[in-house]
Parts: C-alpha cells; sequence; structure tokens
C-alpha cells in the first residue's frame, strides 16, 4: 500500500513523535510512505516547555518527514492536502492527541482526495485540561475520519460520546523499544549520584498538575527514610506548590530532581536506576509511561482512572489504586513484599511479546482494509 502519514515527527520531540517513528518503522518495511508533519507546531507562546524541538545532542530516529502543516495558518491545511494528494496513497493515517489541532488536521482530511481511506490513532478525544474550542474541535475534526485506532477503552468511550457510530479498533499502545538495553542497576544509580542502598521510586515525564505528582509527594512522607523519589521531566508551569509539599516534609534528601527534557538515549538510566514507576495520575485516558517502563521490565503503581488499569493487570505486573497518599504509600509497601517486584517484572516479560509494533502495525493495516 502507498501510505501518507500526518503527525509530529522530527525535528520535533515528546512522547506523539516517538509514537510516530515507532509507527513509520513498523509500516516501511512492506509500505510504501511519505510523511508529513508541522512547520509550526504550536505558536512559542502558546507552548509551556522550554522547546518544541529536539537538540543537536539529542539521538532521535530522524524521520524523513515533510515539514508542511502550520496549526493555526488555514492555507497551510489546503497546501498540506495538496501535497498528500500528488503523493496518491491508498491510506492516510493521523495521530490525535489534542483538540488544539482539530481544525487544522480536519481541515487538512476534508481536502483529501474522495475515495482515500482516512483514519486516525486516537490518543486522547476529551483533554485532561479543559478548553472551550474542545467541542468544536473534536466534532470538525472527527467527521472527517472512515476509522479510528483507539488505545484505551475510556478514549474509546470519549469517541462514541461525539460519535456512537464510530468504526473503531481497540488495541494497546504497543512497548517502546529504543530507548536501548537496561542497565546494571549498579551502574545507572552511580551515573545519577544517588544512593546506592536505597529503595528508588520514579515519576518520569512531563510535570503537570493532572499528573498527581503532588499525591506522592504526600505518599512519600508516610513512608521509611530508605525509600527515595527520582523525579525525571520537563516542568510545564510552575514547581512551587510541589517544592512547599517538599520542605514542609523535610524530603529535600530524599527526592531527587531532573528537570529537564530526558532525551531518548538517556532514558534507559532513570528506569534502571528505579525498582518501581509510580503512576499517581488524578485524570488520564492511558499513558505512554507504562510503556517505556514495561520496555524496561519495571512494575508500576498507577491510580484507578482513565485507561491506566488497562495496561496494567493488577497483582501480577504492577498495582492499581485510588488517587489518594496515603492508598499510594500502603501500595509502596506492598509491591516491595514476598518477591512481588521480580514476579511481576517476570509478567511483564510475557505481556511484551504479545505487545510488539510490527503486531500494531499489522491490526491497524487489516482494519483499514475492511472500512
Amino acid at each position: 500500500m502507498k501510505i501518507a502519514l500526518l503527525s509530529v515527527f522530527y525535528p520535533y520531540r515528546g512522547g506523539i513523535a516517538q509514537f510516530s517513528a515507532m509507527l513509520y518503522r513498523a509500516l516501511e518495511n512492506e509500505h510504501e510512505l511519505k510523511a508529513f508533519t508541522f512547520s509550526r507546531q504550536y505558536p512559542n507562546f502558546l507552548f509551556p516547555g522550554s522547546s518544541q524541538f529536539v537538540t543537536e545532542n539529542d539521538k532521535v530516529d530522524e524521520i524523513p518527514a515533510e515539514r508542511t502543516l502550520d496549526s493555526v495558518n488555514p492555507m497551510s491545511f489546503r497546501k498540506t492536502a495538496s501535497k498528500i494528494n500528488a503523493f496518491a496513497p491508498d491510506l492516510f493515517i493521523s495521530q490525535y492527541w489534542m483538540t488544539f489541532f482539530g481544525p487544522a488536521t480536519g481541515g487538512v482530511q476534508k481536502r483529501l482526495t474522495k475515495g482515500m481511506k482516512r483514519i486516525s490513532i486516537l490518543h486522547n478525544v476529551i483533554p485532561h485540561e479543559k478548553r472551550f474550542f474542545d467541542n468544536f474541535a473534536n466534532r470538525s475534526f472527527i467527521k472527517h475520519n472512515e476509522g479510528f485506532i483507539v488505545l484505551s477503552d475510556s478514549v474509546l468511550q470519549d469517541l462514541l460520546t461525539i460519535a456512537p457510530d464510530a468504526k473503531y479498533l481497540r488495541i494497546d499502545h504497543p512497548v517502546y523499544n529504543h530507548f536501548g538495553e537496561k542497565l546494571e542497576k549498579e551502574t545507572a544509580i552511580k551515573k545519577l549520584h544517588l544512593s546506592p542502598n536505597k529503595k528508588q521510586l520514579l515519576f518520569f515525564g512531563f510535570i503537570r498538575e493532572y499528573k498527581g505528582l503532588d499525591i506522592l509527594l504526600r505518599s512519600l512522607e508516610n513512608l521509611p527514610e530508605e525509600f527515595e523519589l527520582i523525579i525525571a521531566g520537563e516542568i510545564y508551569g510552575s514547581f512551587d506548590v510541589y517544592q512547599s509539599i517538599i520542605d514542609a516534609a523535610g524530603l529535600k534528601n530524599r527526592v531527587h530532581l531532573f528537570n529537564e527534557y530526558i532525551p531518548d538515549d538517556e532514558v534507559a538510566t532513570y528506569f534502571s536506576a528505579a525498582d518501581v514507576c509510580i503512576l499517581p495520575y488524578k485524570g488520564a485516558t492511558q499513558s505512554g509511561i507504562t510503556a517505556i517502563a514495561h520496555h524496561f521490565d519495571l512494575p508500576i503503581v498507577a491510580t484507578n482512572v482513565g485507561g491506566l488499569k488497562e495496561t496494567i493487570a493488577h497483582e501480577e505486573t504492577g498495582l492499581i489504586i485510588q488517587p489518594d497518599s496515603k492508598e499510594l504509600s500502603d501500595a509502596i509497601k506492598h509491591i516491595y513484599s514476598e518477591d512481588r517486584l521480580e514476579k511481576f517484572s517476570e509478567n511483564i516479560k510475557n505481556y511484551k511479546a504479545k505487545n510488539s509494533w510490527s503486531n500494531f502495525a499489522k491490526k491497524v493495516i487489516e482494519f483499514s482494509s475492511k472500512l
């Protein structure tokens, strides 16, 4: 097949760009591909992080995508559609993760040649942080698709709320496998200058209010001194509320903050240094962090929100709890008992074999052929 992909690709960074690159590589061996991405993803004043782009030191998969779509310039919607139509693909695949991009992506889709199959991979439909234009953006995007790939039951329910008759394929987020091999824990601990005799918890990824870092910090108050916390990720907004918890609870020496975007080639260090990954989210659909943790065979403690529980088997690959600091601290103690960490890691290895990118890509193509 000839397939056009519209998403975030190199030189942009972040989880969606990583997902898109992995999908591209999974499809390219059997299909003719052309990737399209943004000439401008966000206006700078709307972007909460330090940079939208990879740096010269980042080791990333440089997918050869054509930068053509400006998210806030309607003239580029027509231009991008024209370039895709010139390629004349059998299948068009877009990624959708934020309502901000609904008008741009929908504006491209509605101008594609009649008869071209259009499907979208939905990471979110109803956003974590709601905005006044969400309903309009969702509807203007969804109506220009023949089918959808959904990565969690919660996203599926959001989709069906808006489009009850939508055709869809429900499939789990594949396991990321491009971060390299797991390091010896002693090596990773040394690289991060951590104490070798402590129990290390990991909070990884962009720090935003809905991700519940405050819940995790308060749970650390209820844990013995031997438990420490690695926080690795760029802060979106202010860290003041979290710093006040750290100061008030006297956690300064037990919290290790790496406030920066973590390049792909450094991800292994953080996951190799940790014993367990914590997702204390207050709201979620699914999280790419679970796919990274699974790659490194790292058990997860996550809250029972959105689709997190769908990729974490309770008491098999991790624990599912309510978003409460006391319940979280109890769960952390529990997962360290009776060899659960080792048992859960072995179960994750079995799960990974079924959830590969090649299987994901195959199912996407099979679904599109039936539309």
